[in-house]
């Protein structure tokens, strides 16, 4: 038998990593703090939904497990480059945890484009195509909310804007505008705008990857409205899928414009809101956004936070 080659020269060996202990660490106590803060919300949502019906229930897990797996097919999508899917799931489902993290998707974002840069990707590739992803499922939400608001007439109102208000706002955006088109900013905004249209020119010139952004997009917007519309069914709130439908949709995007960690807050005001505002009882609407976030950010949350720190213990962040 030969002998095992000899290190290299340069070959030493690598000191252990101790700060990604650290950061696993940090992230399960930050996930045990939320949950230990909001646990009278947590239990309530769960007391409600224990005497609900159980196979909507059963509905509206599935579809929240469904939401990563359709995360990840629209990140597939969002670059040619062809990604190790387990990892791409699982990366997805730590992103879903690290958004409750951290405000205004910046937890998602932080997990997904260091994976994409795991996977070979070059930092301003990888903020392209989460770029592109993003830009997808929000022309996707524009078009499901276009699509069904006429199959529900009077559900959404558009808020009156007085006119010196707008062209306030008018003004406000062409004064920063101008400013920036005066600054050394505005090359980089010219190129980051000029990379992200190249990546999305890319990715439609292979069907595969275009079927997958757009289809991904879809089913998880789609899914999100289900886990909502399950719920509503479990607890018989008298409301058709579609006006559901529609009022996540509008929900969802409202709260996205507010900075709060993963929506917390901030679409569950905005959720209850909009069902309260469409004719269903405090109580009641209470009870179906405890039951939606009980199922799409509770229940997932330590499990998710484990899952990012084994990502990040085993270098795949």
């Amino acid at each position: 038998m030969s002998a095992p080659p000899e290190a290299g020269p340069l070959a030493v060996r690598r000191p252990p990593r101790y700060w990604q202990s650290a950061l696993c660490l940090t992230l399960l106590l930050g996930g045990l703090y939320l949950a230990r803060r909001h646990w009278p919300t947590v239990q309530h949502g769960a007391g409600r939904l224990a005497v609900a019906d159980q196979g909507w229930l059963l509905v509206a897990a599935t579809a929240a497990v469904g939401t990563w797996a359709s995360s990840a097919l629209a990140q597939q999508g969002a670059v040619t480059e062809r990604l190790p899917g387990r990892r791409l799931v699982a990366a997805q489902f730590a992103a879903s945890a690290a958004n409750h993290v951290l405000p205004a998707g910046l937890g998602a974002g932080a997990v997904n484009l260091r994976f994409l840069m795991r996977c070979g990707l070059p930092a301003g590739r990888g903020a392209s195509a989460l770029a592109v992803k993003a830009t997808a499922g929000a022309v996707v939400r524009l078009v499901l909310i276009a699509a069904l608001a006429p199959a529900c007439p009077g559900l959404l109102r558009v808020p009156h804007v007085p006119p010196v208000l707008f062209l306030a706002g008018c003004a406000a955006v062409a004064t920063v505008v101008g400013v920036l088109l005066r600054t050394r900013w505005w090359p980089r905004c010219r190129a980051a705008v000029l990379t992200v249209a190249g990546d999305i020119r890319a990715v439609h010139a292979n069907p595969a990857r275009a079927a997958a952004l757009w289809g991904g997009s879809l089913v998880f917007a789609a899914l999100h409205s289900l886990v909502l519309i399950a719920v509503t069914q479990a607890i018989e709130l008298p409301l058709s899928p579609a006006r559901v439908m529609l009022l996540y949709l509008a929900a969802s995007g409202a709260a996205a414009l507010l900075p709060t960690p993963g929506g917390l807050g901030s679409l569950d005001a905005a959720l209850a809101l909009a069902l309260t505002a469409s004719g269903t009882p405090t109580a009641a609407a209470t009870s179906a956004v405890l039951g939606y976030r009980l199922l799409t950010v509770w229940l997932p949350l330590v499990p998710g936070l484990l899952v990012l720190g084994v990502l990040i213990r085993r270098q795949a962040l």
